[in-house]
């Protein structure tokens, strides 16, 4: 399929596509539980002794959500959707459609994105609704967090002082990571079962219609 060959060339193309990113430090807004937010970004997957990479542009409203897993000249290789009715998944040759986006990526790439979830965790919080173990670094942010079966682990904050996450890296505590209170991820390491998953988020968007 168009989507396998992309990916796999992503791998290949983007050596440098889990580089730290270099955009201003930003916050949560005060109403960031229910902000609708887009973000750019970079994904980095793997699984089942495969690794893929891809450019990742994320709208979260309200109601539904829309991914771009996009080639590294900006061309949208694969979109999700995901409404209350429907999921729905394009890779430029083919549609697929079901009932749940989680269950339609993993049918069709081989893995997925947990969303229900991972809305929360990319503004360094956890879903209020589903229990959750967490460790916190000095400064109260969270450095690790376990929830839905998922480990989350936060790697870099915006505003982390240079060589933080190196240390963080070396430190399961991650207490390396100095970022001030509101701050949000710019790298997270993902984790289920044999699947990993790391997400660099290069740039926030709030309030997207």
């Amino acid at each position: 399929m168009m989507w396998r060959l992309v990916l796999s060339g992503l791998a290949m193309l983007s050596g440098c596509a889990l580089l730290p990113s270099t955009t201003a430090p930003v916050a949560r807004p005060a109403n960031f539980e229910t902000s609708a937010f887009a973000l750019n970004g970079r994904i980095s997957i793997q699984h089942l002794g495969k690794r893929q990479s891809a450019g990742l542009h994320w709208k979260h409203l309200a109601r539904s959500d829309e991914i771009l897993l996009l080639t590294p000249l900006g061309q949208t290789a694969a979109r999700v959707y995901r409404d209350d009715t429907k999921a729905t998944l394009d890779d430029g040759s083919r549609h697929y459609q079901d009932a749940d986006a989680e269950a339609l990526m993993q049918q069709v790439l081989g893995w997925h994105l947990p969303l229900n979830g991972l809305h929360y965790w990319v503004l360094g919080k956890a879903d209020p609704e589903v229990p959750a173990q967490i460790e916190r670094a000095a400064n109260g942010q969270i450095s690790v967090l376990r929830q839905d079966g998922w480990e989350v682990r936060y790697l870099r904050y915006a505003d982390s002082k240079p060589g933080d996450m190196t240390q963080c890296a070396q430190s399961a505590g991650c207490a390396g990571n100095v970022s001030e209170a509101d701050s949000l991820p710019t790298r997270l390491q993902l984790s289920n079962g044999d699947m990993q998953l790391q997400l660099l988020i290069d740039e926030w968007d709030w309030g997207p219609q």
